[in-house]
């Protein structure tokens, strides 16, 4: 009887080790958006595995419409997205919480002349009003427009400050923000937009009615063309355990540097 109740006890104190076990630190953490978060979130994201061990974390680059889909289908924890929400997503019992702002960058090839262009004429070029890049400080050559597909976060962006939607020509309309920078890299005459945290040195950003996009001119709202980057919760539907505590750490003043690093604006 002494032997059977040990090996009770014993059996109970290995369950209860492996349950404590279990409930410290686990889980996924699952996002799905914006291609022009990238750095962002997986900065974030790193970050969060680091101090979190035995979480982890994903994330899906598939833009700012599938994002928002996906957390409203129940597909995934978090959704990404570049652009504010629509009303009727919104009204569907969505929540957008500002994470950063980020400034659209525009871009153009490193053999363009061009370095600075006024909102107006960056409008005038993509509703092809303006063909030609002499007719833009530029060589004699046809401007090449290239931007991001429909539902893109950046694109929606770009198109209402520059008051252009649905009114855009391109020649390329491209599924991420990583594919408009190669594309303008190659084209001496393209010109382009691309998340500011995500430019590389393979293209040159111009400045617009002279002020250069940069984290302190994004700040002071003197560059006129950002957005904000959002994180997208269902409204009445609490998170997991795992995910709020990415949320909290993602949306809190320590989060501030990694964001800045990745070449965003933190909102907190």
């Amino acid at each position: 009887m002494k032997k059977i109740l040990t090996l009770t006890m014993a059996l109970l104190l290995v369950i209860m080790t492996m349950t404590g076990c279990s409930q410290k630190n686990t889980g996924t953490v699952s996002t799905d958006g914006s291609t022009s978060m990238e750095k962002v979130i997986g900065a974030l994201g790193e970050a969060f595995e680091e101090q979190t061990n035995g979480v982890t974390f994903t994330y899906n680059p598939t833009g700012s419409g599938s994002g928002i889909q996906a957390v409203q289908e129940g597909r995934c924890d978090i959704g990404l997205s570049s652009r504010a929400l629509k009303d009727e997503e919104a009204s569907n019992g969505l929540k957008a919480t500002i994470l950063a702002y980020d400034g659209i960058a525009v871009i153009v090839n490193l053999e363009n002349p061009v370095t600075d262009l006024s909102l107006e004429t960056i409008a005038r070029i993509y509703t092809g009003e303006i063909a030609n890049w002499k007719d833009a400080g530029g060589n004699d050559a046809e401007i090449v427009r290239i931007g991001r597909e429909a539902g893109s976060g950046t694109r929606d962006g770009f198109e209402t400050i520059t008051g252009t939607a649905d009114a855009c020509q391109y020649r390329q309309e491209l599924t991420s923000t990583g594919d408009v920078i190669t594309a303008v890299s190659q084209n001496p005459n393209a010109i382009g937009y691309a998340s500011l945290a995500s430019v590389k040195d393979s293209v040159r950003t111009l400045s617009v009615g002279g002020v250069a996009p940069s984290e302190d001119t994004v700040k002071d709202g003197s560059y006129v063309i950002q957005r904000p980057f959002v994180l997208v919760t269902k409204d009445n539907a609490p998170l997991s355990d795992a995910a709020q505590k990415f949320f909290d750490f993602a949306t809190s003043p320590d989060a501030a540097a990694l964001i800045s690093a990745a070449g965003a604006v933190a909102a907190n």
